[in-house]
């Protein structure tokens, strides 16, 4: 076990939250890199929407399926080793993909960078558990998701305008793939070298019979599943994380109406801003309800969000025209559409995990949260490539390399608009359990917690 380290600040704030923070920037701008560049490796492999769907599959699929082995190891080693780990293997599996020249490799190393994001994730989202308080939880997964948010909107801004470009004869998209590989390897050492984990005297006093923790691994996943706070965020999560990986499809969708490199990248940095800022605004506003409304005012917030998710995804995809000159029409309508549609996961999700399972499970309840829904989740990409060139008729072979097409346009909306709006309304009526559900579940722990104390 690494050496216990001392903790810094750096104006009043913690160092370790500054790097995670940081992590959680490079983490974003690596899930957004390959959406971002779709019509170009596109182009480079001779591939249509199902295969990069396929793609995404394949990463979505083995991080979900992936994810419970986070619970495992932070019960074994500090989450800063975990996460340091789980970085080092999605960077250089990213290099390895802007170096790969066929589609099967691209498809092997986005398996292996899924692995790593399992490994990475649940640990970020328990390690901010652990640093805040109930009452500010909310704002503080917000404050997370901001600036991961940024990292995605730099990460697919940057990837999109260096795609149509060549840098030393490589071509641009698969020089981003290098950049963000050489910047996640530089965070994951300074996750390893400088950030203390909250729970560290905990780990420090535990012992490291293997069996011991296996059983406890065991006995942790049991508890998980058997929490009926966790199974209902769950289910709607089966179908709300549907819309999120369809809409990895956007800027390939504006490029085939006939936007530039650098207006896709502008509608999407405003999406992302909306998204980053809604996400922290839902996290604060969530707080607050919480507060004056402590059993509903989060699951309030949720369906508020999930049910938004509805009109925006009918305007933007069936009701603008997908001509060039809708382009400020787009702007403003991204822009409100990830400022609403971006609250369930800090309003909800996240903060809610927290208060129904005892401290030390933090980490198995958010990684088995994300191997279901990211397992499921992971079908969406490449059902909406199917239903695009099976029943809507998109052909990969009539798209202009620089003015797109608007038929294959039409015909990705369409297929966008079927795993968007149904999967927003399930999501919002999915929620409805936790008004009875929730206090229950939160009050039992609470109690259990109490009563640890008191027998210590």
């Amino acid at each position: 076990m690494r050496t216990m380290k001392i903790p810094r600040s750096v104006f009043g704030i913690s160092l370790s939250l500054i790097i995670i923070n940081l992590a959680a920037i490079v983490e974003r701008a690596d899930e957004n890199l390959l959406p971002s560049v779709y019509k170009e490796v596109s182009e480079a492999f001779n591939i249509g929407p199902s295969d990069l769907g396929y793609l995404m599959f394949m990463r979505n699929f083995f991080r979900g399926l992936a994810s419970p082995m986070a619970g495992v190891l932070v019960l074994t080693y500090d989450r800063p080793s975990v996460l340091a780990m789980g970085t080092l293997c999605w960077a250089i599996s990213t290099g390895i993909m802007g170096g790969s020249r066929y589609y099967n490799q691209v498809a092997f190393w986005q398996a292996v960078n899924g692995f790593g994001l399992a490994i990475v994730i649940p640990s970020l989202q328990s390690f901010i558990a652990d640093s805040y308080s109930d009452s500010v939880r909310g704002t503080g997964f917000g404050l997370l998701n901001l600036v991961g948010k940024v990292g995605g909107i730099g990460g697919g801004a940057v990837a999109t305008v260096m795609a149509g470009q060549e840098f030393w004869g490589v071509p641009g998209w698969r020089f981003a793939f290098v950049i963000i590989s050489v910047l996640s390897c530089l965070i994951g050492f300074l996750v390893f070298l400088f950030v203390v984990d909250p729970r560290r005297n905990e780990l420090l006093d535990r012992g490291r019979d293997s069996g011991s923790i296996w059983v406890e691994s065991w006995t942790a996943m049991k508890g998980v599943m058997k929490v009926k706070t966790f199974q209902i965020i769950v289910l709607q999560g089966l179908v709300g994380s549907l819309p999120w990986t369809a809409m990895v499809f956007f800027t390939m969708w504006f490029e085939l109406i006939g936007f530039d490199h650098q207006k896709v990248a502008i509608l999407f940095s405003l999406f992302g801003a909306g998204c980053s800022f809604g996400s922290l605004l839902g996290g604060i506003v969530a707080d607050r309800m919480s507060r004056k409304y402590p059993h509903s005012g989060r699951i309030i917030c949720a369906q508020f969000s999930a049910f938004m998710g509805i009109p925006y995804t009918w305007f933007l995809l069936r009701a603008i025209p997908p001509t060039v000159d809708s382009y400020h029409t787009y702007a403003v309508t991204l822009l409100l559409m990830g400022l609403t549609i971006s609250w369930n996961g800090t309003a909800c999700n996240a903060p809610m995990f927290a208060e129904v399972v005892p401290t030390k499970h933090r980490t198995m309840i958010y990684a088995f949260d994300r191997a279901l829904e990211g397992s499921f989740s992971s079908f969406a990409a490449p059902i909406v490539g199917i239903l695009a060139e099976k029943v809507y008729g998109y052909d990969p072979k009539s798209v202009h390399p620089t003015t797109g097409s608007t038929r294959e346009a039409l015909a990705l909306s369409k297929a966008l608009f079927s795993m968007m709006g149904i999967p927003f309304g399930m999501c919002c009526l999915f929620y409805s359990p936790l008004y009875w559900v929730f206090k229950h579940d939160r009050d039992s722990v609470r109690m259990a917690t109490q009563k640890e104390e008191e027998m210590i």
